[in-house]
């Protein structure tokens, strides 16, 4: 049983946070596009992003902010354009964003962070930015997480939004979070954004390794097409409006604190892995018996983002093969005559070798996935054994559908 429970609130759930999502016209299609999150206070801040050489202006920014200082107060996100690959004018953009919202809220320009989707090269429409932001905080609000989730989304199908609580001596202590993300998403971080708020109070270094641990074993543990993107940041705050005591170093509530923010991560990184563009499932790999959790990870990686194995979940072909294949291909050392692997509850392959199984009724639970509630019963289980160790690790991806390549073929046109 895990020890928290879910609340409704979203990223404005944990005390002391406010956020609001508006229209300021930066999208085309006349949807919210600009987000904006705030704390009461200076939070302690962390942030794990894009692994590409090729990376937008506000991942530069955010990264030399944190580099600098390890707090903020405010993250602004405009969707719309990617703002990368946007030259010295694209970093200057940046720049007057943060300064243009850092003024709004009377708050130092060193206490903002930046996030930017859309389409890459770009640039921001700062015209419709500078209006924007007044009534972007003007709309601030203590209820305010839905319309921050909505004005970050692209060719997203639905909102990604959770909180958790706790207890932590004896006092309530809340996480939430927020996402986007539905293509151009693959380990390493993706075109995905995140945004999670906290109210304990952790030491800056301390936040920062929980949060790249629990980037690991969510964000970057999903895979829609095998695509990096320019963008992806992930951006914890933790405002301490709990009135805890500060946790320092690692123990009893550290590791909880940790736990309960993982869940958050991995909870936003399935949503955005079921979301996939044209997807009708999510996908989900466990394998057990590796040498360590790493290398566990690295292969249900490349079961989940095998586009063979994503194209038999789609026209619902229980093909252990290509799992198997996947398995083998991994770059992780392990006896196949240890293979063991399972589609939900059928087991097809044990110790290396083939068994007799039900087809149709494997490809019938492939099709009832299909049809079933969002992120409850639309999940389909993978279960790989390679050998006796003691590591485990868990991926999640989603089929590989027609309409996949239809979104993406058109994206810009």
């Amino acid at each position: 049983m895990a020890d928290w429970q879910e609340i409704t609130g979203g990223v404005t759930a944990p005390r002391g946070y406010q956020a609001a999502g508006i229209t300021a016209g930066l999208k085309p299609s006349g949807l919210p596009d600009l987000a904006l999150i705030f704390s009461e206070v200076e939070a302690i801040a962390a942030g794990v992003f894009t692994t590409s050489q090729v990376k937008a202006a506000c991942v530069d920014y955010c990264r030399q902010r944190l580099q600098a200082k390890h707090s903020a107060r405010a993250i602004l996100c405009n969707a719309g354009q990617a703002n990368a690959a946007t030259g010295n004018q694209g970093w200057f953009d940046a720049l007057e964003s943060a300064l243009a919202i850092a003024q709004a809220l009377n708050i130092p320009s060193e206490s903002v962070l930046l996030a930017s989707t859309g389409v890459i090269g770009q640039r921001i429409k700062m015209d419709a930015l500078r209006s924007g932001i007044p009534k972007v905080v003007a709309a601030l609000s203590e209820t305010g997480s839905d319309a921050a989730a909505g004005a970050i989304i692209t060719t997203d199908l639905v909102t990604k939004s959770i909180a958790l609580e706790t207890t932590i001596n004896e006092r309530p202590v809340r996480i939430g979070g927020i996402a986007k993300g539905s293509g151009m998403i693959h380990p390493n971080m993706a075109t995905m954004l995140a945004f999670v708020t906290c109210d304990a109070v952790v030491s800056p270094a301390l936040w920062q390794q929980m949060l790249a641990r629990a980037a690991d074993r969510s964000f970057n543990s999903i895979t829609v097409d095998g695509d990096t993107s320019t963008n992806d940041s992930l951006i914890a705050l933790a405002n301490g409006q709990s009135r805890t005591p500060a946790i320092i170093e690692w123990g009893a509530e550290a590791e909880k604190l940790e736990a309960m923010l993982t869940a958050v991560c991995q909870h936003l990184a399935r949503a955005i892995a079921r979301d996939g563009e044209g997807a009708t499932c999510l996908i989900e790999v466990e394998v057990t018996g590796a040498h360590d959790e790493l290398s566990a990870r690295q292969i249900a990686k490349t079961i989940a983002g095998s586009s063979l194995v994503k194209s038999a979940i789609f026209g619902r072909d229980p093909n252990w093969g290509r799992i198997a294949a996947a398995a083998g291909r991994a770059g992780i050392p392990f006896e196949q005559e240890n293979l063991q692997i399972k589609l939900g509850n059928f087991l097809m392959l044990e110790n290396g070798q083939p068994l007799t199984f039900d087809r149709a009724a494997a490809s019938a639970y492939l099709k009832k996935a299909a049809t079933s509630t969002y992120l409850q019963q639309d999940t389909v289980l993978i279960s790989v054994n390679v050998g006796n160790g003691n590591g485990v690790g868990k991926a999640w991806g989603c089929d590989l559908s027609y309409d996949y390549v239809r979104i993406n073929a058109e994206y810009t046109t």
